[in-house]
């Protein structure tokens, strides 16, 4: 494992101590996979480093980059209403509380969240007439929003956001991504007991944290993203895209609960920037986590970039922070 023994020793234990039932640990550099190796069994099912898992919030990062490519293409800008594609968004809010493509990406729209399987369907909950608080006023942590992107995205460029992720990930060697769970991902473990109803979930279709995929499928865009960051124009966004996603649009405006200041990251283009992450060695960082303990980060300084898929949203003694400095450690 090359210098990351340290990394793949972290998810050995974990799952030894049985905190995580499976993981698919694997890190990469701008020139591909440089180690990968999988633990635990999910219901006597071993873990495989090719199978696929549910992402949920990575997903958040492959619609962002279907979202920056509109822009790329002159479909959008952040400055984009939400009610250019839906007149009847926003009951309840005043005449100057607009909704822009900025604040659906971020963060900020101040969207009332529903639950992840709501039971009337995404697009009833986006349309809720209320708001959390004022856009831009605010950060707190919102999927639903994500469902306004895509339907900025469909409105302005007409491209279905799915049909899209397939295409730009397909040109960079990942083609797993999917919404379809007849390709059996691992299945999560506590979801029943903590009252999320997969089927459900899944028919949703959800554009901020439906997709599966596997290890392979990510660090072919970290390595990707990597090389992008370094000036190729080959990726799935131009340079200067990149550069645009990964700036801060959260500011020192109040993080509302579950992500609150102290947790030390701003929001960029649907991207998590953890850059006063207290417990992290190195700070230059972006990426996604998601619900099922799924991890994507990138770091662009030190040249690599690393994917944990795992399989249980309950995971007290997991400390993922602990995990980033092992990677970071074995460069």
């Amino acid at each position: 494992m090359t210098g990351y023994g340290a990394a793949f020793d972290w998810a050995r234990r974990h799952v030894e101590a049985g905190r995580l039932p499976t993981a698919v640990l694997g890190v990469a550099t701008a020139e591909g996979v440089v180690a990968l190796d999988a633990f635990g069994a999910t219901h006597g099912r071993i873990t495989r480093v090719d199978d696929p898992y549910w992402l949920f919030s990575i997903t958040k990062v492959l619609t962002g980059i279907t979202a920056a490519r509109a822009m790329e293409r002159g479909f959008l800008t952040t400055e984009t209403p939400l009610t250019d594609a839906i007149p009847g968004f926003g009951a309840g809010r005043d005449v100057d509380d607009v909704v822009r493509l900025r604040h659906l990406v971020s963060h900020t729209a101040g969207i009332p969240e529903p639950t992840l399987d709501p039971a009337d369907g995404l697009r009833a909950a986006l349309l809720v007439p209320d708001r959390d608080f004022a856009a831009g006023t605010a950060s707190r942590y919102s999927t639903v929003a994500f469902d306004g992107i895509v339907e900025l995205i469909r409105h302005a460029a007409g491209w279905e956001w799915d049909a899209d992720i397939s295409a730009w990930s397909a040109a960079i060697g990942a083609t797993g991504f999917t919404l379809d769970p007849g390709v059996d991902p691992h299945t999560v473990v506590d979801a029943e007991r903590l009252g999320l109803d997969m089927r459900g979930f899944a028919s949703h279709r959800n554009p901020g944290a439906g997709m599966i995929g596997t290890a392979a499928d990510l660090l072919a865009l970290g390595s990707a993203l990597l090389r992008v960051g370094q000036g190729a124009l080959d990726g799935p966004v131009r340079p200067a895209t990149l550069a645009m996603m990964r700036r801060p649009l959260t500011g020192d405006i109040p993080r509302l609960d579950p992500y609150p200041a102290s947790a030390g990251q701003d929001w960029g283009f649907t991207l998590n920037l953890r850059t006063r992450a207290p417990g992290l060695i190195d700070r230059d960082v972006y990426g996604h986590a998601g619900w099922a303990g799924t991890e994507f980060w990138v770091h662009p300084a030190a040249g690599v970039a690393y994917v944990l898929l795992t399989n249980q949203a309950d995971r007290p003694g997991v400390d993922a922070d602990q995990l980033d400095n092992a990677v970071i450690a074995g460069i």
